[in-house]
Order: C-alpha cells, then sequence, then structure tokens
C-alpha cells in the first residue's frame, strides 16, 4: 500500500514539473509571436535584419512544439521522431535543390 503512494506521490510531481515546462514554453511561444508582430507591423527593423530574426524566432518555435507539445522528447517516440526529423530532412533537401536550380 505504501509503495503505491509512493508512486502516486511521485507520478503528480512529475506532472506538476511537466505542466510548469509547458506553460513556461507557452508564455515563451506567446512571446515571441508578439515580438515577431510588433517587428512586422511597427517596420522599426530593416528588412535585410527583420527577415533572419523572424527565422530564427519561427525555428525555435518549432522546436518547442516539437519537444514540448508533441512530447517528442519523451521516451517511446523514437518512431514519430523519426518520421519527422526524415519529413524536415526531406524539406530541407526539397529546398535546397529548388534554390540551386533557380540561381543556377
Amino acid at each position: 500500500m505504501t509503495d503505491n503512494t509512493n508512486f502516486n506521490s511521485f507520478q503528480k510531481q512529475r506532472n506538476k514539473e511537466e505542466m510548469k515546462r509547458q506553460l513556461i514554453t507557452f508564455v515563451l511561444m506567446i512571446g515571441f509571436t508578439i515580438v515577431a508582430f510588433a517587428i512586422v507591423a511597427t517596420g522599426s527593423m530593416q528588412k535585410m535584419f527583420a527577415v533572419p530574426l523572424l527565422l530564427i524566432m519561427a525555428v525555435v518555435q518549432v522546436g518547442f512544439q516539437f519537444y514540448y507539445f508533441m512530447h517528442m522528447k519523451d521516451k517511446g517516440h523514437e518512431f514519430p521522431s523519426l518520421m519527422i526529423y526524415g519529413g524536415v530532412w526531406a524539406a530541407i533537401l526539397t529546398i535546397a535543390a529548388l534554390v540551386a536550380i533557380v540561381w543556377w
């Protein structure tokens, strides 16, 4: 009986920490979105600096989505992780090939 109580207590603590991480990540993603909107809406940055910054912020948000909201960091998600990373790799190769065709 005590083993089950200890396990439940451990599980509750683990769930609480996971929810805390997800909330922090959500707030950071909302912050990135607000900053990106402000950059575009105010036109305060030159396009040469704004576009790379927006792309970097987008990549960070995709990482947050994968690891925290799609649970890619958890055990047992190896196959979905492999498929998503394979899709990302295929997209990168496709974009690289199209850029190479257009520019050369």
